[in-house]
């Protein structure tokens, strides 16, 4: 499989996770920012991040969509995923029967289940960043060969 079908692939999957969880979000705003204010790992920035994480989602997908701002987007991705998890597994020490603020279809899963599901991105997203870079990489030195070659006189 070719570098950008992967790259194309692992965006496309990052752009339909966070579009869907920034909508459900919204959708269910009230719902979203009660399940916020419950954790106790996050009561006393509950009311921004309430606010602020379906923008972010958003501004996100719009990174991910711009093919110049992808590899931020991309690194953006993957550390918003790292730090999910770390929530995640944060929120776990302290009761692991905690409502998942996720939204949509990813709230029924299990703690264990969205560690799981994290992971994977959080892979992908690695992956992704690696083969962006690569790709960049290539551009660049197939950009350099070329101005280097002689110029042809007419």
């Amino acid at each position: 499989m070719k570098r950008t079908t992967i790259i194309e692939a692992i965006t496309v999957l990052f752009i339909i996770l966070f579009l869907y969880t920034g909508i459900s979000k919204m959708m269910e705003y009230n719902l979203f920012r009660e399940q916020i204010a419950a954790s106790p790992v996050l009561v006393p920035i509950a009311p921004l991040i309430a606010r602020w994480l379906p923008i972010v989602e958003f501004l996100l997908v719009l990174l991910l969509i711009v093919p110049r701002w992808r590899l931020k987007g991309l690194y953006t991705a993957t550390a918003l995923m790292i730090l999910f998890t770390i929530y995640i597994i944060s929120l776990m020490t302290f009761n692991d029967q905690l409502p998942c603020s996720c939204g949509g279809v990813l709230a029924e899963l299990s703690w264990g289940q969205h560690i799981v599901f994290n992971g994977v991105f959080i892979v992908l997203g690695i992956t992704g960043v690696i083969l962006e870079k690569k790709l960049r990489r290539a551009a660049v030195a197939n950009w350099n060969r070329i101005g280097q070659q002689p110029a042809v006189g007419i």
